[in-house]
This record gives structure tokens, C-alpha cells and sequence, in this order.
């Protein structure tokens, strides 16, 4: 126990890396890091170098697993398994290919013109932004393990639920006629990657989602300090405690308007937390940023009808505001 607790504490959370950061803030900013602007410039730089260094070992790893797992092998996986099976593998499988929402409709383009039942590149779709195994640790670091592994349990159980639901209902008619004509990825050979390949496709992966996402990452590390060490925390639980029953409804509206990532989303979730909003609300607003966007539904319209499109986000956001008042629920067994 004290091995886990001590690797947490190290690579996780870091607590050394927030202990330096305070020797920085007075030493280099001459802030004393218990005032208002050393607490905010010791936040600021902590939690942006945890997040780059830890994004960055996590991306190679996990680019690297995914090397194994291209868009045609997963088709093929994928095509083997009928039903609710098919569903959970395709949730599954979502979690070892970290796309955010607006590039994951490209393969869901593919996998659907590959002849797949939509019920199961929607569970995909669903999946892939939300439950990625990167966000998982970053989750724990900045939680802990009990939040983190709930995370990912409710997350599947959602792109399951919700993909099955769209195969009951045969929607297929409310695929736009083009995806169907579009070239199938299952016609693309498979290339076989050497470990020297595969390590460069890691570290250029690494460097394409830090390029995407350093915007963001700053952008949410600014407002989570804001939030930590400026905003009244008696002005945040008034509009999102977790004894507000709107609370959660609320963070999955407010998520609605923002394209970020799960790792540009978490300082802020860090920040809100402390400040007494709900675990559940903090997790429904994450999940409303990372798979219901407006931008990402912006294209996935181009590719479904209207029908199509208002069974999806009516089921996704259900089950996200199912899910934030569960956590909200149980939160003195998760914190």
C-alpha cells in the first residue's frame, strides 16, 4: 500500500514537482506562494508542466498501443462480433484510439461505409473522446483511482447503452447516401510496422496532439487558478454545489459551447472541485466539452439527418446528466 501510494504521489500527482514550483514562485517571482498571486503563479506552473509531462509519456505509450490497433485492423476486429457484444467491443476499442470528437467522425465514416451497424460505430464514436486510456491517469492524478476507474465504467456503459439503442431503432436510413458510397477503409492494406516505425509514428503523434491541445491546456490552467485562488467559493457553490439539484443539468449546458479535450478541461475541474461544485457536475460538464460539442455535432451533421442526430445528443446528454447525479450521489465514496 504504501509502494501505490508513494508512485502516486511521485509520478501521478507529483507533489515534488508542486513543492518546486513553490521554491519558483518566491525564489524567481519573489511571491510568497501562500498570497493571492503566489498561489495562482505556484497552480499555473504546476499544473501545466504535470499536465504536458504527463501528456506527453502518455501519448508515446499510448500511440504506440495504437499503432497495433489502425482504423482497417479495428474494422476488421470489430466485424467479427454481432449484438450487444459488438457494441462493447466497438466502447472498448474506443478507449485505445485517443480521437477527439471531430476527428473520430471521419473513422466513423469509414467503419460506416465499411458495412458496420451504426448502433456500433456510434458506441465508437461515443467512446473514443470520452474514456481514452490517457485521460484515465490523467484523471487519477488529479483525483484519484476510485473516480478515475468509475470514469471509465460509466463511460462505456454509456457508448454501449446508447450505441444499442440506435441499432434497435434501424436508423440506417438516416445516414447521409455518401458515406455509404465512400471508400471503405477495409480496402486499405494493412501495413506492417517495424518497433523503429512504430516509436516514430509515437513521437510524431505526441508532438501533433501537443501542437492541438497546448492552446487549450494553457487556457484551462489560466482558469483553473482563476477559479482555485480568486473566484469566492461561496459565489461557485451557489450556482453548482453539489446540493443545487441543476447543478448538473447546468455543467452539461455550459460544456455544450466549448471544443476542448479532457486535458484541457481537467485544471478546470480540479478548481472547481476544491471549490465545492459535485464530482458528478464537474464529470457531466467534461463529458458534455468532450463528446457533445458544438463543433463536433456541427460535423457530424454533415454525415447524419436531423432524426439521427436528435436521438443521438438526446441520449448521450440523458445519459450524462444520469451519470453526474449518480456520482453526485455516491461522492463520499469516490473522494
Amino acid at each position: 500500500m504504501y509502494i501505490f501510494e508513494w508512485f502516486n504521489n511521485t509520478f501521478l500527482k507529483m507533489t515534488w514537482l508542486n513543492d518546486f514550483m513553490g521554491w519558483v514562485t518566491s525564489t524567481v517571482f519573489r511571491q510568497d506562494p501562500s498570497s493571492q498571486i503566489g498561489a495562482i503563479i505556484q497552480f499555473f506552473l504546476y499544473d501545466t508542466v504535470k499536465i504536458f509531462l504527463l501528456l506527453s509519456f502518455l501519448i508515446f505509450s499510448f500511440g504506440y498501443l495504437q499503432t497495433f490497433f489502425p482504423p482497417e485492423r479495428t474494422r476488421k476486429i470489430l466485424g467479427r462480433y454481432k449484438g450487444i457484444g459488438a457494441n462493447l467491443i466497438g466502447a472498448l476499442l474506443g478507449t485505445v484510439t485517443p480521437f477527439c470528437s471531430c476527428s473520430s467522425i471521419p473513422i466513423f465514416i469509414g467503419f460506416t461505409s465499411a458495412g458496420l451497424p451504426i448502433g456500433v460505430t456510434f458506441s465508437f464514436l461515443i467512446s473514443s473522446p470520452l474514456v481514452d486510456l490517457a485521460s484515465v491517469v490523467l484523471l487519477a492524478s488529479v483525483f484519484n483511482w476510485k473516480i478515475a476507474l468509475a470514469y471509465v465504467g460509466v463511460g462505456i456503459v454509456l457508448a454501449v447503452i446508447s450505441g444499442s439503442l440506435i441499432s434497435k431503432m434501424h436508423m440506417e436510413d438516416q445516414i447521409e447516401s455518401f458515406v455509404y458510397e465512400a471508400t471503405a477503409i477495409g480496402d486499405v492494406t494493412e501495413e506492417k510496422l517495424t518497433r523503429n516505425e512504430r516509436i516514430r509514428i509515437s513521437i510524431d503523434g505526441v508532438k501533433e496532439i501537443v501542437r492541438k491541445v497546448w492552446v487549450f491546456v494553457l487556457l484551462g490552467v489560466g482558469l483553473g487558478a482563476l477559479i482555485h485562488n480568486v473566484i469566492p467559493e461561496p459565489w461557485i457553490t451557489a450556482a453548482l454545489g453539489a446540493d443545487k439539484w441543476y447543478s448538473v443539468p447546468l455543467g452539461v449546458l455550459i460544456g455544450l459551447p466549448i471544443y476542448a479535450d479532457i486535458f484541457g478541461t481537467l485544471p478546470v475541474a480540479e478548481a472547481l472541485v476544491a471549490k465545492g461544485v459535485g464530482i458528478g457536475t464537474v464529470l457531466a460538464f467534461m463529458m458534455s466539452v468532450t463528446t457533445i460539442s458544438l463543433p463536433s455535432l456541427v460535423m457530424l451533421k454533415q454525415v447524419v439527418k436531423s432524426k439521427l442526430m436528435i436521438v443521438f445528443v438526446s441520449l448521450v446528454v440523458v445519459g450524462i446528466i444520469i451519470i453526474g447525479f449518480l456520482f453526485n450521489a455516491i461522492a463520499i465514496y469516490l473522494i
